[in-house]
């Protein structure tokens, strides 16, 4: 608590800003009176995936522009130890295929919740979605130039 309110924090690459990202921040803002969010770097995603196809002060500008956070900062490592002492955070929201990752924040007091993502909408299953699209396609054409090429 800071002022006797409540502290949340969440974090996320938020590539390819989607539906359950909005959902997840929203969430968060209703855990408490001040929302900060942090926005993974560039170099900390590549550290442990592909990197973001939205480069960080992109993402950085979106998380800004939106009505819930009061404050966005960059985050820098998965780690969470030191920003939750730095900013006196009381909750902390991240998404739930990170599903028990975060639970050592509890020994520091912070209420930690995963948020349900569920099947639906990822960044993952866009760009999945958009290198099928584009297969298809570039099939399709192939086929056309060549027409001994079948086409499934």
């Amino acid at each position: 608590m800071y002022n006797g309110k409540t502290v949340v924090y969440t974090s996320g690459t938020f590539d390819m800003f989607h539906s359950n990202h909005l959902k997840m921040i929203k969430y968060a803002r209703g855990l408490g009176e001040t929302l900060i969010v942090g926005v993974s770097t560039d170099e900390l995603v590549c550290s442990y995936k592909r990197p973001p196809v939205i480069p960080f002060e992109e993402r950085l500008a979106i998380i800004e522009a939106l009505k819930y956070p009061d404050v966005v900062i960059p985050q820098h490592t998965l780690d969470h130890t030191d920003i939750v002492r730095k900013l006196n955070i009381d909750v902390f929201v991240v998404g739930d295929d990170w599903e028990g990752k975060y639970d050592y924040l509890k020994e520091l007091g912070v209420a930690v919740f995963y948020f349900p993502y569920g099947d639906g909408v990822s960044s993952s299953s866009i760009k999945q979605e958009i290198l099928n699209s584009y297969n298809e396609m570039k099939a399709k054409v192939e086929a056309r130039v060549n027409p001994d090429i079948t086409v499934k």
